[in-house]
């Protein structure tokens, strides 16, 4: 008999912050995750591929890396063509449903995630993102966002129609959840579930990275650094992913209650993380643990249960899973390697690394990251890389890429034997310069290339007249010497 699967996709979820990780501060945050986590099996040890939100969850929805399914930005995802794991589910006869955010084709976003994507390597030095101030509010309602519990209701009721219906039919239903998403706003009913002598001052870098400067002032965050400011924002944060596992205990349960619990797979996991202002940053776009590490949890017919696993796994591996789930045939195609084996007890031949890497907003050099073992190496297409000992270091304050040459060398020799990363980037910046173009000689001939530029240069949105600084000839300068580079 052919297993249901339900698979719930938050967005923007450190894969750190929950009670079963051990975090101080979310003991009594998350006890509907928690009690996955003694059902199922958890990664612990689990990865984006991208990230951010579109190239993420094109990666995730194709079974590709990024350079392989070019999703490059939060443009420019999948073709509305491009097959999926739910076209492979369609064809083998599963009923099959969406609700919520999927975000993983291309032509979507706004025209300033768009152009500061393609122009990111002009290093323009202004401001593209602007973002509302941390927000609480008393509403005892423990329905905050909305828009997630109404696509939880959806869920529960499609699950029950499609069990009345005696089609027979297995089911697949994504749900995209978009909370713990900023802006960070939340109810005090929430901030009261989190343990406050747990919410920590992250510890600051001992120097800080070119590109990441450039992301710091692209991102904008205009509320200051203070410590009141930083445990406010971390607060809200965490209280936000409360909410989320009070979401997910709503669908849960209902599943229980209809009897499904035996016949259905549930996958739980995030497109990426959220800084929540480690580094002094907030959203995402790096390769820093709260940006790139997601949660990863499964339950369901034949998964071991209470298993903590510590191998590298990344989103990638999502596809293969469910055409196992599914019992399937894996296309050709795929990158990633089936997490059934972990997830049953058995041996896997996955291999002992994982890539990540980023095109998108708010950087000046293309990012790759490939952790193996306690090392992360990120490399940044014009600067010096970073390395980490993510075991020794989880704070990711010491960079060691200086003083460890041989590990450099090591990994990079590695990482080189996975992918070409130079020649990606090189393919990446001819779709940017090519992409560009198109768009400005069309902006030119409408007289609305310097507006345009100017507004997304001064943060984009809610932008009243005084917030927009004019578009000069040197940022133009910049632009031109971009294209005119090889």
């Amino acid at each position: 008999m052919k297993k249901n699967i339900i698979f719930i996709h938050c967005d923007s979820m450190d894969g750190r912050i929950m009670g079963n990780m051990e975090h101080s501060a979310m003991v009594r945050a998350t006890p509907n995750l928690d009690a996955l986590v003694d059902r199922g099996v958890q990664f612990r040890n689990a990865y984006c591929n991208s990230p951010v939100c579109c190239p993420s969850r094109a990666s995730m929805w194709s079974g590709q890396f990024t350079h392989n399914c070019e999703g490059w930005n939060n443009h420019k995802g999948l073709e509305e063509d491009a097959p999926t794991f739910r076209t492979k589910l369609d064809e083998a006869g599963y009923k099959t449903v969406t609700f919520g955010k999927t975000d993983y084709l291309s032509g979507y976003h706004s025209i300033r995630s768009r152009v500061t994507s393609w122009a990111g390597a002009a290093n323009i030095h202004r401001p593209t993102i602007r973002i509302g101030p941390p927000k609480v509010t008393d509403d005892d309602d423990p329905r905050i966002h909305k828009g997630d519990w109404n696509n939880i209701d959806k869920s529960i009721e499609w699950i029950k129609e499609t069990i009345e219906s005696d089609e027979g039919k297995p089911f697949m239903l994504y749900l995209g959840i978009h909370t713990p998403h900023p802006s960070f706003f939340t109810s005090q009913r929430y901030m009261d579930m989190i343990e406050e002598s747990g919410i920590t001052i992250p510890k600051k870098d001992k120097e800080v990275h070119p590109v990441i400067h450039f992301q710091k002032v692209a991102e904008n965050w205009e509320y200051g650094f203070s410590e009141e400011m930083v445990k406010l924002v971390r607060h809200i944060y965490f209280a936000m992913i409360a909410e989320v596992d009070a979401m997910v205990g709503k669908l849960v349960e209902a599943v229980e209650e209809m009897g499904l619990a035996e016949n259905t797979y549930i996958i739980f996991s995030s497109d990426h993380g959220e800084m929540a202002m480690e580094h002094d940053m907030y959203y995402k776009m790096n390769m820093y643990e709260p940006s790139a590490r997601v949660p990863l949890i499964v339950t369901g017919p034949g998964v071991s249960q209470g298993v903590k696993v510590d191998k590298l796994v990344s989103l990638v591996d999502i596809y293969p899973t469910l055409m196992d789930m599914a019992d399937l045939e894996h296309p050709e195609s795929l990158d990633g390697y089936s997490l059934m084996p972990e997830l049953t007890g058995g041996e896997s031949p996955r291999p002992d690394w994982v890539i990540c890497e980023y095109h998108g907003e708010c950087r000046n050099a293309n990012i790759f990251m490939f952790r193996h073992g306690d090392w992360k190496y990120i490399v940044y297409t014009g600067y010096e890389p970073q390395l980490f000992n993510v075991k020794e270091d989880p704070d990711e304050i010491h960079n060691l890429a200086k003083n460890r040459p041989d590990i450099v060398k090591e990994m990079d020799d590695m990482f080189r034997q996975v992918v070409d990363y130079e020649k990606v980037a090189a393919r990446n910046e001819r779709y940017n310069k090519e992409s560009f173009r198109k768009w400005r000689e069309e902006e030119k001939k409408q007289g609305t290339y310097e507006e345009t530029m100017a507004r997304i240069y001064s943060g984009w949105d809610n932008l009243s007249d005084e917030d927009i600084m004019p578009w000069t000839d040197e940022d133009e300068k910049l632009i031109e010497e971009w294209l005119e580079r090889d």
